[in-house]
């Protein structure tokens, strides 16, 4: 498994908010072990802490802004996709002012920062949230159209549209997050020249400059509306004669906008505090749609967490009942174990079914057949022997032998017809044989029983060698 990221030392840096225009100083800190995302606000009484949380979105007009018990940050997507694509799992974000600074309108100098100071990994695993089945999200005000499928990495791909002759229809696309580094974070935020006056009448980009967006001119305007919109943002009156890019820039990329769009995507679904394995697809997205997805993302892992884990049980085992027959000693009625379906470095999943043909059930009992909880307890044991033996090139010469068992919970009773999964993750490292787990049994995704297991691995002399030490 992956592990957990964090940066080895802080950064710093000064700059001013897009939106409000005020100076603030931003210090991105290491943070533990499932910590995820959070901010603090250290100019206000207390230095509250407002997690990075789809459901603390309050405003989603031109950037994402959190609030907790009064306390707000502004336009936190650009920091956030900077941590996101650098698989960055847990820092502490800390402003002494309303708004996280623009910088040059991008990722790019955070995730310069991340490189200077370094990334660590920590000791927990990333907590995925897998995408399994397809997840839809359409508004039909913004024509936001977003579709989440299966995918084994974190992978995006955008569409825009914004009726304008200079931009037209973009694509973009990030296949996984490697590519996030060289292939998005540079493309910077822009604003349609046309756009300026509503956006300053609203009290929006009071902190815009052009150095800090690219500002495109698809409908040239008449002077006087020019030196209008420069006055209301407090700027210098400028001349624009033709179509293009006012402070002609450069762009990083033909499709730089598009690109920035999708940046904006990865920050937003950093709210959702866990890592994605899936391929979203974004038709038109904006800020809102964004944390509306990522609102139902998180929704979505509430209503799994309660489900328990989901197991594939038609692929391919790792090893089926003739492969089990040949690593452990136990025959029928006590091989306890039909097939083993994952197995790591640190764990193991075994699937045991039930069935009425067992001879427990004729005494336990016949009217109301349940599987003693010793039972069950000795087929997870076995799953956890099947682990161990793994680890050895000829587990045929050795045996399995019970050290401890603790925590034992059976949370509901297991009848014929189930089909039980066990799952087993080591808790110390093994060491001169000595093996201890912690083992969790599913039917149908509800827990049915825990326990903690120790056990050693004996290597068992052969009769034909111990026949000729006797000699």
């Amino acid at each position: 498994m992956a592990k957990q990221k964090t940066i080895k030392e802080s950064f710093s840096v000064i700059g001013v908010g897009l939106h409000t225009g005020e100076k603030v100083k931003l210090t991105v800190l290491p943070a533990e072990d499932n910590h995820g995302f959070k901010f603090k606000r250290t100019d206000i009484a207390g230095t509250p802490i407002i997690p990075a949380d789809p459901d603390l979105v309050v405003d989603t007009s031109r950037s994402t802004t959190l609030e907790k018990d009064g306390a707000r940050v502004h336009t936190t997507e650009h920091i956030l996709a900077a941590l996101y694509g650098m698989e960055i799992d847990n820092a502490l974000i800390e402003l002494d002012g309303p708004e996280i600074p623009i910088m040059d309108g991008s990722a790019y100098p955070f995730v310069e920062l991340i490189n200077q100071v370094g990334i660590v990994e920590q000791n927990s695993d990333k907590d995925y949230f897998v995408i399994t089945e397809n997840i839809t999200y359409e508004d039909m005000e913004r024509q936001t159209e977003m579709l989440a499928v299966p995918q084994d990495e974190f992978r995006l791909t955008v569409m825009v549209d914004y009726n304008s002759p200079l931009l037209g229809t973009q694509h973009a696309h990030m296949y996984h997050t490697g590519e996030f580094e060289n292939e998005i974070c540079k493309c910077r935020t822009f604003v349609f020249l046309r756009e300026l006056e509503v956006l300053a009448k609203n009290g929006l980009i009071k902190g815009g400059d052009l150095d800090n967006a690219i500002v495109m001119v698809d409908e040239p305007l008449p002077q006087e509306k020019l030196d209008e919109i420069a006055d209301l943002l407090g700027k210098p009156h400028i001349k624009v004669e033709e179509a293009g890019i006012l402070n002609n820039l450069t762009l990083h990329f033909q499709n730089e906008p598009a690109r920035h769009k999708l940046l904006d995507i990865v920050g937003d679904l950093a709210l959702v505090g866990k890592p994605i394995k899936g391929h979203i697809l974004a038709a038109r997205p904006g800020h809102k749609g964004n944390v509306d997805f990522a609102r139902m993302i998180k929704q979505l892992i509430k209503t799994n967490a309660k489900k328990g884990p989901q197991f594939d049980l038609t692929k391919e085992p790792i090893y089926d009942i003739n492969d089990i027959s040949k690593m452990l000693p136990h025959r029928y009625p006590f091989l306890l174990v039909d097939k083993i379906i994952a197995i790591d470095e640190s764990s193991i999943v075994g699937v045991k079914n039930i069935t009425l043909n067992e001879p427990q059930f004729t005494g336990h009992f016949p009217n109301n057949p349940v599987m003693p909880g010793v039972l069950q307890v000795e087929a997870m044991a076995q799953v956890g022997g099947i682990f161990a033996l793994n680890s050895v090139p000829d587990p045929e010469n050795y045996m399995t032998y019970f050290m401890k068992i603790d925590g034992v919970k059976f949370k509901r009773k297991v009848i014929p017809g189930d089909t039980v999964v066990f799952q087993l993750e080591l808790l110390t490292p093994i060491r001169r044989g000595i093996v201890h787990m912690l083992g969790k049994g599913y039917v149908n995704g509800v827990q049915c029983i825990e326990a903690e297991l120790m056990a050693q691995i004996v290597k068992e002399k052969k009769e034909e060698k111990i026949a000729e030490e006797v000699q």
